[in-house]
């Protein structure tokens, strides 16, 4: 039996507001409706949080819509010194954010360590942006007027934010909509609504204006969403999560022409040179398969690795992910908790199973423990042809595939035969080959000699079927603007 970090994680709940956040405020849904939030490792409840329905969603967006242009006439520096008191909050409550994660989401606590310290970030550097909108002044080249370009609020935005990291999906977004001068809504996953309640607290305690933000979560995301989008006040939607959905909500928003981030799948590879470092190799292979416990859009999905490198890398990688300790994320040394829910460890465990009928070799792992919790081990299968259906699709859990390659060409194909775009690793010695990967890896952010890239002074996002628009860095904000021209004489 492990040892738990605190006598009690779940006394972290005690000051999280469970009702909808609406006006600065947490109140019942409209219905009296609730859902349960569940702890993962345990697969008992934490607690009940109000159920948003469509009436509730309308409400939000009158309040919102009422201090719109208040809040958009509000001087940037004000507004960046809402973020910058809202980042020392979080910052001065770190502890107790991570353990909140560590609750709904299940994942080991330090993996919700890290993303405290980067989810809390973006408000830091938003609240440095803000100060920043700019625009420009020129004469017409053709002498007869002179041409102003100045920004605006792009309008109310929508949130919809995914459950796979509850406090860093959210200030991504709401720190741009807000240093720029928009009010938002945010629809959280029901899976992980808390942190994102949490987090709304805070914004009021940092003085940030009733109604300029409002937290939706529902157990009927279709409904409420659509009730947001549908409305002609809506001028912006972000959106993280899988690419059907999005797809989906891009042809809802069409319909009024209203401006979409999208931040979709991905089915990342990395690739292994025999030329490379392989000890680092393995080092960032850890990082990029194992943060969030695989649970992340950018967790390497599939490893390609040169013949003459393969076994040792295999075998390193093998011996690293041996060493991971699996129970619940609040107990001392765990470094890998359970998967969210039991659909997605049965995911998981479906497309280990299929790739081992199809010829894998199990190198660790491969099979669900028994007892309580979506837990699922550590695995490494190798011997996996490279466009083997386990590589087509994001496993989104502990599961490293391996695959072997000949070329530099072989490589670079099979890493680039896929629908997705987001991100892409590789491990090279060979400063040409690395201009030369770099450039032809089809993705929106390339780690070289990296296992983690995300940064939120760094534009995020992806092509292909990965996405539009981009997160985080002075890209971020700009997905928040509109642009204005004046015509001078």
């Amino acid at each position: 039996m492990t040892d738990t970090i605190v006598d009690n994680p779940r006394t972290v709940l005690d000051n999280v507001p469970t009702g909808l956040w609406i006006d600065g405020e947490s109140v019942p849904a409209s219905s009296g409706e609730t859902f349960t939030v569940y702890d993962p490792a345990t697969e008992e409840p934490l607690t009940s949080v109000a159920d948003a329905g469509v009436d509730d969603a309308r409400r939000a967006l009158d309040k919102a819509a009422a201090v719109a242009d208040d809040w958009a006439a509000t001087p940037a520096r004000e507004r960046g010194e809402i973020l910058r008191r809202a980042f020392g909050l979080l910052t001065d409550r770190a502890d107790d954010i991570a353990m909140l994660m560590t609750l709904e989401l299940g994942r080991a606590l330090p993996d919700s360590q890290a993303e405290t310290k980067y989810g809390t970030e973006f408000l830091r550097w938003f609240a440095e942006e803000a100060v920043r909108i700019g625009g420009r002044f020129a004469t017409a080249p053709a002498g007869n007027g002179r041409i102003l370009v100045s920004h605006a609020p792009v309008g109310p935005s929508l949130a919809i934010t995914p459950w796979n990291f509850p406090l860093a999906m959210g200030t991504r977004k709401i720190g741009p909509a807000l240093a720029a001068g928009n009010v938002m809504l945010v629809k959280p996953a029901h899976e992980t609504p808390l942190t994102m309640l949490a987090l709304a607290s805070v914004f009021a305690e940092a003085g940030l204006p009733a109604g300029v933000l409002s937290v939706l979560p529902t157990s009927n995301a279709g409904d409420v969403s659509s009730a947001i989008i549908t409305d002609d006040r809506i001028r912006k939607i972000s959106f993280t999560g899988s690419t059907p959905v999005g797809r989906n909500l891009m042809a809802q928003a069409a319909e009024r022409v209203q401006r979409t981030s999208m931040e979709l799948g991905g089915n990342a590879p990395f690739l292994v040179f025999d030329d490379a470092d392989i000890d680092a190799a393995v080092e960032g292979a850890y990082l990029a398969k194992m943060r969030n416990g695989g649970e992340a859009c950018t967790a390497a999905n599939r490893f390609l690795v040169q013949s003459g490198v393969t076994e040792e890398f295999t075998a390193k990688l093998t011996e690293k992910m041996a060493a991971v300790r699996l129970g619940a994320g609040y107990d001392e040394g765990v470094t890998l908790g359970p998967l969210v829910s039991a659909k997605q460890r049965d995911k998981v465990a479906e497309m280990v199973d299929g790739a081992i009928a199809g010829g894998a070799r199990v190198r660790l792992g491969g099979k669900v423990p028994e007892g309580k919790g979506y837990f699922y081990p550590a695995t490494v299968l190798d011997q996996v042809d490279a466009y083997a259906p386990v590589t087509r699709d994001e496993i989104f859990g502990p599961v490293a595939v391996i695959s072997t390659f000949e070329s530099e060409a072989d490589a670079i194909k099979a890493a680039n035969s896929t629908e997705y775009g987001l991100a892409s690793y590789f491990y090279s010695r060979d400063l040409e080959r690395c201009m030369r990967v770099a450039e032809g890896l089809e993705s929106g952010m390339v780690g070289v000699n990296r296992g983690v890239i995300s940064d939120p002074s760094a534009p995020f996002g992806g092509v292909k079927q990965s996405g539009i628009g981009r997160e985080g860095g002075s890209e971020g904000i700009e997905e928040y603007l509109s642009v204005k021209y004046i015509a001078l004489t």
